[in-house]
């Protein structure tokens, strides 16, 4: 399978309804893109697979890797139509920088910068790595089932699956999206990754009882992009105090690792 270009497309998701809907330079949001924190709001997660498709879509080139996404959520975006615009920072020889702002109803909502990396010669020396994880595939798994069209495993560090995180040592998930971000459009790999990098915060941050961290952000790093349309996820680092979070997670694909994401969050009860 092909792992050199960030345009590369995996299997068409499913029948699902899209997210969105392309109207010009804008996008319209379908029911399942509201928010699980506020009806009126659109989910915060999209907003990041949206900054990664057009910074895709307008910046990437042949030869370069999207090695890092940062996403700044810093205002909640009413349910409404958005668009989303970038500008190129820097463009070198080995290294490309693109931001990408996402505009909704009230502003300026989101943004995200990128850091595209030229492939090159790996060097021969060994460097201590991630090592593979011995988690199954996602199929093998009893999935978590939340009305929402993505399908989500979770299981424990012997790979049992749990249907909470109370009394869990080592949380473990499989994410894998089942609608298009846009209509008509497949998700590439970077941006299946890019949306699924937000599930860092509540994999890091999500108490026994309940989600009581929302994030601000959440800084995507790849090695290389994956290989399979399910993501996987090791909560690997949390810390708090006074109402702010720090949290990290390993992802993988069926493969193996490939990179990781780290989120910072604010203490928020959830609104019903």
């Amino acid at each position: 399978m092909n792992t050199k270009g960030a345009g590369h497309r995996m299997d068409r998701t499913h029948d699902t309804a899209a997210f969105f809907t392309a109207d010009g330079d804008g996008l319209l949001p379908g029911e399942d893109a509201r928010s699980w924190w506020s009806p009126d709001a659109l989910h915060g997660r999209l907003l990041g697979g949206l900054l990664a498709r057009a910074l895709e879509r307008e910046h990437h080139a042949e030869g370069l890797h999207f090695a890092r996404l940062t996403v700044d959520l810093f205002r909640t975006c009413p349910f409404a139509p958005v668009r989303v615009t970038t500008e190129r920072i820097r463009d070198g020889r080995r290294i490309r920088v693109a931001d990408a702002v996402v505009h909704g109803a009230n502003g300026a909502v989101a943004r995200a910068s990128a850091v595209l990396l030229r492939r090159g010669e790996q060097p021969a020396g060994e460097v201590p790595a991630t090592p593979d994880w011995d988690a199954p595939p996602p199929e093998e798994i009893a999935p978590v089932r939340h009305g929402m069209p993505w399908n989500f495993w979770q299981f424990d560090g012997d790979n049992r699956p749990v249907t909470s995180w109370r009394g869990v040592a080592v949380r473990r998930a499989w994410l894998r999206d089942e609608a298009d971000l846009v209509a008509g459009e497949s998700l590439s790999p970077f941006t299946r990754v890019a949306l699924a990098a937000d599930t860092s915060s509540p994999m890091s941050h999500r108490s026994d009882d309940d989600l009581e961290f929302i994030n601000a952000d959440y800084t995507l790093t790849l090695a290389r992009l994956p290989l399979s349309d399910a993501i996987g996820f090791q909560a690997t680092a949390h810390s708090s105090e006074d109402g702010v979070a720090a949290g990290h997670c390993t992802l993988y694909d069926t493969a193996g690792p490939i990179g990781y994401s780290m989120t910072t969050a604010l203490a928020n009860s959830r609104r019903s």
